[in-house]
């Protein structure tokens, strides 16, 4: 971690274990930035709080999945630094300053957040937490001053009020947010195992990244495919097809995955072998990120300490860019 790099900020909301869809969305893309840039990757348990605020005895528990999955990965806390959102309050601070000058029609059409609120079935009564996400996502974002942030492009329209809120913040006090730019995925959504539009844990339509062998084979056998091809020596459907879908991401070879392809297209290959094939492809994937996993499954005390050392670098960090904000625009300082 060095001053002279970038910095690029990112994370994600701490319910639990991730799956194949955040490894190809987000965690990959990790793996390369930290060699490029000074990452700050958040968990996000204040964003948590906004649709899951009645579930905060889980936190623990999930922060500690969800950040074995990070290092199992291979995301570096060498490299990079992981920290707990909640435990820097300056990212809340900054938070509420940005709020002073954001309007509220600005702040509902987030696309995302009308997503959310349509996700939870509330209408109208959803918490100002809530309407206030994208405000507290551009505090996490300008409080460490990054310069990039990756995103998936349902999650563009966060970057750009991030990116107004900075400039409405020079306009009034002077220069200080560099304007943040989108670092786009390629993947920003799998598709779930049941052919719903995205992979999701609310959904159980998931592959874990922690699942062993047999449950991998078990959700893979049920995954949706072609609809209308009820029987082997029918042609079926590629395009668009789940299965083939996931061949494509995670199986490396290319010449099983032609093979299968042009088959399956003149009826002559079934489901089973198809399944299979993809089964075996992912678990050589999972492998080494299990066999790692289990290394800090067997020393919880470990991780802790990697998230205690990151989240004392990110305060202080943040406490040197709040006092520089809070001088620039003029604040009382006793």
């Amino acid at each position: 971690m060095t001053a002279n790099k970038p910095i690029l900020v990112t994370g994600d909301r701490p319910t639990g274990r991730l799956h194949l869809g955040h490894l190809v969305g987000s965690l990959v893309n990790r793996i390369k930035f930290q060699d490029d840039y000074d990452c700050f990757f958040l968990v996000a348990d204040l964003h948590m709080l906004t649709t899951h605020y009645d579930k905060v005895g889980e936190v623990e528990r999930n922060t500690l999945e969800m950040v074995m999955d990070w290092l199992a990965v291979g995301m570096d806390p060498d490299k990079s630094t992981f920290y707990v959102q909640s435990q820097i309050p300056y990212i809340t601070e900054l938070y509420a300053i940005l709020a002073m000058f954001c309007g509220v029609p600005r702040a509902e059409r987030i696309p995302t957040l009308k997503e959310k609120i349509q996700d939870m079935g509330v209408g109208e009564n959803y918490s100002v937490g809530l309407l206030g996400y994208p405000v507290l996502m551009a505090a996490d974002i300008l409080m460490f001053k990054a310069t990039k942030v990756p995103v998936g492009e349902d999650q563009l329209s966060h970057i750009e009020l991030t990116r107004e809120l900075a400039r409405r913040f020079n306009f009034l006090y002077g220069e200080y947010f560099t304007e943040p730019e989108p670092v786009i995925s390629e993947t920003s959504r799998l598709v779930g195992t049941d052919g719903n539009r995205k992979m999701s844990k609310s959904l159980d339509n998931c592959i874990y990244l922690s699942d062993d062998p047999k449950e991998v084979e078990a959700r893979v056998r049920t995954m949706y495919t072609d609809p209308n091809r009820i029987r082997a020596d029918i042609p079926g459907t590629v395009e668009g097809n789940p299965v083939f879908i996931y061949h494509d991401a995670f199986n490396t070879n290319a010449e099983e995955i032609e093979d299968l392809k042009t088959r399956y297209r003149a009826g002559k290959v079934g489901d089973v072998e198809v399944k299979k094939k993809l089964a075996r492809a992912i678990n050589e994937l999972l492998e080494p990120i299990r066999e790692k996993r289990r290394f800090y499954e067997s020393r919880p005390g470990d991780v802790r300490d990697i998230l205690h050392e990151g989240t004392r670098r990110a305060r202080e960090v943040a406490q040197g860019n709040m006092d520089e904000i809070i001088s620039k625009m003029g604040l009382f300082k006793p």
